[in-house]
């Protein structure tokens, strides 16, 4: 399953024209393909939301495993990407244009499946992000810079959730902006699924 998946996310499309201040990184299909048949085998792919879904990578995987999946993000144009590429794994992905901290739902049960921004340009960059996904959700899986434990383990706690499961990995970041000097640059990160208590 997750083979296969990896396979197919390998077809999306990225951001033709990412923006530094957004901290615009395509999420690696093999990365996405690991989290969405990880919270496939836990159960937790019903109703999904991914939060700064940008092309719509996580998103588009979630649905391609039979769950209701929605992305939000702020940039218009990472959201005709995301919908062109959902059309192109024939899945549908509800795509909602809004700023995180504004964005609202009614339900508060959902799985958020995200990979927000690591706070490299803007500190705290990921806050807003864990924040609303502690406001909406029952499980969360979240990717964040090597080293954020204590902060992700401070913010879930004082919400009633706590980590049940924590990955590590190195990924490979694809050279994005013009400053980037190689091809590939490995960064070190952390996968964390979190859960209401």
């Amino acid at each position: 399953m997750k083979k296969e998946l990896e396979i197919e996310l390998e077809r999306l499309s990225g951001f033709q024209s990412p923006d530094i201040k957004l901290e615009q990184y395509v999420t690696p299909p093999s990365l996405a393909a690991f989290i969405v048949s990880n919270a496939y085998l836990l159960s937790d792919l019903e109703e999904v939301i991914d939060l700064g879904c940008g092309t719509g990578m996580l998103a588009i995987a979630a649905a391609k495993l039979g769950a209701e999946a929605m992305g939000v993000d702020i940039d218009r144009k990472a959201l005709l990407i995301a919908k062109d590429n959902s059309e192109k794994l024939g899945v549908k992905v509800d795509l909602i244009q809004a700023e995180i901290g504004r964005f609202w739902v009614k339900k508060k049960d959902f799985t958020t499946i995200m990979n927000p921004p690591f706070g490299i340009q803007k500190r705290h960059a990921d806050r807003p992000f864990l924040a609303k996904a502690l406001e909406i959700s029952a499980v969360i899986y979240t990717i964040h810079s090597a080293g954020s434990e204590s902060f992700v383990r401070k913010l879930s706690s004082e919400e009633g959730f706590e980590i049940t499961h924590l990955w590590r990995f190195s990924i490979p970041l694809r050279r994005t902006y013009e400053f980037h000097e190689k091809e590939f640059k490995y960064i070190p990160v952390e996968v964390y699924r979190i859960e209401k208590v």
